[in-house]
């Protein structure tokens, strides 16, 4: 996996994170530098620790549907694509309570990594050489982009959020398109 392909893969995993840190700067009203570091902490290690996850699952299964890999990946991508596309265009707000505690952003971290998990698995199938540093990349790129959605959600509210969400998931759907045609078109 070439590294402009980690990094879109990254930014579109990170987007649900940005939505929910947009609305969670909306609802401080007065972000402060803390709120930002521990959106992003949270986000960002769940988004890192996911993928291994589905990286370890994958590689013990690979051999068995090594055949197949490619659509499984077409799947998993576009299922995740299509259901961030679709989220996208639901036009109801999220309601989010002020709390950066440990209780409030544990489910709000697990939840908006599931779909990491599942890019993980594909992450088996491609063979992607070094999962420490892929892992590491995509944590890193989350951290960012939540940490920063906290101080967007405060300025500019949930503009953002929705386009957000459907950037992500249409990239993700193109990426699976991508991995299919390329195995079909080699093989």
């Amino acid at each position: 996996m070439r590294l402009y392909e980690l990094f879109i893969i990254a930014v579109s995993l990170s987007m649900d994170a940005f939505a929910v840190s947009v609305c969670k700067g909306l609802s401080t009203r007065r972000p402060r530098v803390g709120h930002c570091l521990i959106c992003g902490g949270w986000f960002g290690a769940f988004q890192a620790l996911m993928p291994l996850i589905g990286w370890l699952l994958g590689v013990r299964f690979q051999g068995m549907i090594v055949s197949i890999d490619h659509w499984i990946a077409f799947f998993l991508l576009g299922i995740i694509g299509f259901n961030m596309v679709r989220e996208s265009r639901g036009g109801e707000a999220e309601a989010l309570d002020s709390s950066f505690s440990p209780r409030a952003m544990l489910p709000l971290a697990v939840a908006t990594s599931i779909d990491a998990l599942a890019v993980g698995v594909t992450f088996a199938f491609l063979q992607v050489d070094n999962i420490v540093s892929a892992v590491l990349f995509i944590g890193v790129t989350t951290f960012i982009l939540s940490a920063a959605g906290v101080k967007v959600g405060a300025l500019f509210g949930l503009r953002f959020k929705s386009r957000a969400e459907l950037a992500g998931g249409l990239v993700l759907m193109g990426m699976g398109a991508k991995i299919l045609l390329e195995h079909t078109l080699l093989s």
